[in-house]
């Protein structure tokens, strides 16, 4: 692989950075199978896109993605707290919805951003720091986005988010409101979703209403990889696993893309990637115990030394 090739991964493993920590925020710490991640994903790219066309700051679009974000998962949290519907299909619902918001405010199904500026614009013009200029911006807001979150997770609303995913029953007992708790904590991890998006959109130079479908796949899978790799033990390294995990997943897409696989099969290898991630810890344990066997086999057929 060519060079270009190494940094356009690591590029978008940065850039999707933001998804794949708002994914690890609601499997990981809520507890809590929130499919808006595919609709929320586009929302951020459509506003994003939309708000650049009209002439907006393509910095203040980024913000009002990030808005749009919160509130589909505000959304989703509602149908699932207030009105009883179950975390699955209270997603399903709040994307399905987002489809056809997503395509209003886009008002066609894609919208390039190709002759507009956007935040990459000035990176790529700064001496010096060109081709390189995209991967350190995208380095630069992951770290902002990293610390931000940490730094939440470790106030007492946060605090209470995490113990709302770890034992939903015994926070309530202790007079936290876990409904409210878990409207934050979707709200935040949509919000960073359609960060993603709206990241996204810009690099790419459009925004397309198809651009979210598998995002929580992917997010998924980023998330395991990332786990296997780096571990979960403390929240620090669970939140840099995630990014990791993303990077990871981006750069074994551009390899198999480079071995040759048809665009049109990324889907089918992102859903193998997961099976193979998640399946991963259980044979590494088999492994493990065969060899433990082994050892002790030999330890008995020897016997006891004098």
């Amino acid at each position: 692989m060519s060079l270009n090739i190494w940094l356009g991964a690591l590029e978008q493993g940065l850039l999707w950075g933001p998804m794949v920590l708002g994914v690890y925020l609601t499997f990981r710490i809520l507890d809590f199978p929130d499919l808006t991640v595919d609709g929320a994903f586009t929302l951020g790219a459509a506003i994003a896109a939309r708000l650049i066309m009209s002439g907006y700051n393509p910095w203040l679009t980024l913000l009002v993605a990030l808005c749009g974000g919160a509130l589909a998962g505000w959304i989703t949290g509602i149908l699932h707290t207030r009105l009883g519907v179950a975390p699955l299909l209270s997603g399903i619902l709040t994307m399905i919805a987002l489809y056809s918001i997503n395509l209003r405010i886009m008002g066609q199904a894609n919208l390039s951003l190709l002759r507009v500026p956007t935040i990459f614009t000035g990176v790529k013009k700064i001496s010096g720091i060109d081709p390189y200029g995209p991967a350190l911006l995208g380095l630069l807001l992951v770290m902002v986005v990293v610390t931000l979150l940490y730094l939440f997770l470790q106030t007492e609303l946060g605090m209470a988010v995490r113990a709302t995913g770890d034992n939903d029953q015994m926070i309530r007992s202790l007079g936290v409101n876990t409904g409210s708790m878990k409207l934050v904590g979707l709200a935040i991890a949509n919000a960073l979703v359609a960060l993603a998006g709206g990241l996204v959109a810009q690099y790419q130079g459009f925004a397309d209403i198809g651009m979210g479908i598998g995002m929580i796949v992917a997010g998924l899978a980023a998330v395991i990889i990332g786990e296997a790799l780096v571990g979960s033990a403390t929240l620090v390294r669970a939140l840099l696993a995630a990014i990791v995990g993303s990077i990871i997943y981006r750069v074994i897409i551009s390899l198999v893309l480079q071995l040759g696989l048809p665009a049109t099969d990324l889907k089918l290898l992102t859903s193998l990637i997961v099976v193979a991630a998640m399946a991963f810890p259980l044979v590494r344990r088999r492994l493990g115990w065969r060899a433990l066997r082994l050892r002790s086999e030999q330890s008995a057929a020897t016997g006891p030394r004098n």
